[in-house]
C-alpha cells in the first residue's frame, strides 16, 4: 500500500511538472506571436507611408507631363518661333524696324 502511495505522489508531482512546463511553452509562443504582431503592424504603418509618398509623386508627375505636354504644343506654334528668333538671335520680321536708345 505505501507503494501505491508513493506512485501516486510521482503521478501527481510529474502531471504538475508538465503543467508548468506546457504553461510556460504557451507563454513563450503568445510572447513570441505578439511580438511578430508588432512588428507586422509597424511594417505595415511604413508601408502606408510608402504608398502616400509614392502617390504623391504620381501626382505631381502627372501634373508635370501636362505641362511639358502643353509647352510641347507651344513650342511647334509660329508666336514661340518668333519670339526665339527676336531675343535669342536678334533677328527681325522684314517689316520691322528695329529701334535704340541713343547713350548718352
Amino acid at each position: 500500500m505505501a507503494r501505491r502511495r508513493n506512485k501516486r505522489k510521482k503521478n501527481s508531482m510529474n502531471g504538475g511538472l508538465a503543467m508548468i512546463g506546457l504553461t510556460v511553452m504557451i507563454l513563450f509562443v503568445a510572447g513570441t506571436i505578439l511580438a511578430d504582431a508588432r512588428d507586422m503592424r509597424k511594417q505595415q504603418e511604413a508601408y502606408i507611408q510608402r504608398e502616400l509618398t509614392l502617390e504623391r509623386q504620381i501626382s505631381d508627375e502627372e501634373q508635370r507631363t501636362e505641362l511639358l505636354n502643353e509647352r510641347k504644343k507651344y513650342v511647334t506654334t509660329k508666336q514661340y518661333i518668333e519670339e526665339v528668333a527676336r531675343d535669342k538671335l536678334g533677328l527681325l520680321n522684314p517689316d520691322e524696324v528695329l529701334l535704340k536708345e541713343k547713350e548718352d
